[in-house]
């Protein structure tokens, strides 16, 4: 009964999280606004890329900052002159769909024609949360080891577009990206799969071009 019973609530959740989900890519509709949900753990770049991809757009940029605690990231938002929200969590691993709403209460989707949503930093906990956005982009870097794909399947098979950053350290970490892309085809078959450096720009271009968003470096 006890077993029973948590299957339930999880369904429920589940269940709850997927009509917020709906209501948001139906604003997002009505608001005009592509927004994109960007993955990964901590340290592999999510920021970085956001930041990058900001600057090379010449478009009303906005981002939401899912993090455990603080601001950090929502502070490097604000300073590239972004209309930013940060939203912590506490002790979730992951933000779901009811927090991106609550989160877009403060931001005002009038005002612009995109959104990244740079979620709390893990491969595991976002899988089961869609937030409403057109697509998943997941971030790993090279810093992670050439394992990472092969040991979080889950969020890479469902991944819309997956990024290995940090390149210019994989010989340094002893990483191999042939190993990488190769357990890559493992899981997502049919996936998309860009080598990046968001330090330099390196492999931003080709994002945006899968994003179908304006880019210029």
């Amino acid at each position: 009964m006890h077993k029973t019973t948590e299957m339930d609530m999880e369904k429920n959740i589940l269940e709850e999280n997927e009509r917020i989900a709906d209501k948001n890519q139906k604003l997002f509709e009505e608001k005009g606004v592509r927004a994109f949900n960007i993955l990964g753990a901590i340290g592999s770049g999510k920021t970085s890329l956001i930041e990058r991809l900001r600057e090379g757009m010449d478009k009303r940029i906005g981002a939401i900052a899912g993090d455990l605690n603080g601001k950090d990231d929502y502070e490097r938002f604000k300073n590239k002159d972004m209309p930013a929200v940060a939203i912590n969590t506490g002790k979730d691993c992951h933000l779901d769909a009811h927090y991106v709403n609550h989160g877009l209460e403060s931001i005002e989707l009038d005002d612009l024609d995109y959104l990244f949503i740079e979620n709390v930093g893990n491969l595991i906990c976002p899988v089961d949360f869609p937030l409403g956005t057109e697509a998943d982009v997941v971030v790993v870097s090279v810093t992670e080891g050439d394992d990472m794909i092969r040991k979080h399947p889950l969020i890479f098979s469902r991944s819309d577009l997956t990024l290995v950053n940090k390149i210019d350290l994989a010989e340094a970490m002893d990483v191999d990206l042939n190993v990488i892309e190769e357990d890559f085809k493992e899981v997502n078959p049919h996936g998309t799969l860009i080598k990046t450096n968001a330090k330099n720009g390196e492999g931003i271009e080709k994002v945006a071009e899968f994003l179908d968003i304006p880019y210029s470096r």
